[in-house]
């Protein structure tokens, strides 16, 4: 996470940590669970594994995953939308971002698009509306979209599973004293991509995604979480960090303090220009 900006004082809501130099976002393949998906074959052989889902993947991703594995014209996944009625919360407006459940799925013949996004977002429900689930986020005082929201944002951030839950950290820290998350992943997600690289003019950009500018959260989910970011983001480790950033891999650096910050940015900076 780089950052320009000092830490303001006041409290409040925020969004941010720049990616640019934490992440493996949406490159991050997770542990998949293999899940059946409509019904179990009649002559008790096991169905094809026709779709894998890796942990941290956008909604346009897994539509096009979806149709290849189907062997449907591309955009059939996304246009079957409003026929899929899916089970999603109210604040999510109808939008699956952070409810495609990341796994593996067996796919049966005859399934349609819209069977395999009801389960996944059932799948979804399942891993993430239980009563602990439930219970975490209201003890954060977030809603379950909130958790949800968060968890996307550090499955995106984390170099690796074992930040996550400083990662999350950062963010309570940020939202708590109404500073900016300016985290990359949010802004590349408004900009449709995937990179390390985010330019003083990528951060100006009009959207509510660009946390370098919004305070608070974005509106919706930034990628689609697994259970270890969901579970990082209801158990965040104890600190007071408000940067973080992957100087090179193995190597994330989390502090309270922004000049230190600088000089671990301006040591990544020197080691991506060896390269």
């Amino acid at each position: 996470m780089q950052t320009t900006t000092p830490p303001r004082s006041k409290t409040g809501l925020t969004r941010r940590s720049r990616a640019a130099l934490v992440g493996t976002g949406i490159a991050v393949t997770a542990t998949v669970m293999a899940v059946p998906l409509v019904t179990t074959r009649s002559d008790g052989k096991a169905p094809h594994v026709g779709l894998v889902i890796p942990e941290g993947w956008r909604t346009g991703q897994i539509y096009a995953a979806i149709d290849k594995a189907l062997g449907v014209p591309p955009g059939s996944a996304r246009k079957s939308l409003p026929k899929a009625h899916l089970k999603l919360p109210r604040d999510a407006q109808g939008n699956p971002e952070g409810y495609l459940f990341p796994a593996s799925y067996p796919l049966q013949k005859g399934a349609s698009p819209e069977s395999v996004l009801r389960y996944m977002v059932d799948t979804a429900n399942e891993r993430f509306g239980g009563g602990t689930i439930t219970a975490g986020a209201q003890r954060h005082a977030l809603t379950g979209y909130q958790a949800v929201t968060i968890a996307s944002i550090v499955q995106a951030e984390a170099a690796a599973k074992a930040d996550m839950a400083k990662v999350a950290r950062v963010v309570f820290n940020r939202l708590e004293r109404g500073m900016p998350l300016q985290m990359d992943s949010t802004l590349n997600y408004a900009l449709k991509r995937s990179t390390l690289h985010t330019s003083v003019r990528d951060t100006k950009i009009a959207s509510p995604y660009n946390s370098y500018r919004s305070v608070g959260l974005p509106p919706t989910p930034i990628s689609n979480p697994g259970e270890d970011a969901m579970r990082a983001t209801l158990n965040p480790a104890p600190g007071n960090w408000l940067y973080f950033v992957t100087v090179k891999p193995g190597d994330t650096r989390f502090t309270a303090s922004y000049e230190e910050q600088q000089r671990n940015v301006a040591e990544f900076n020197r080691l991506r220009a060896a390269r």
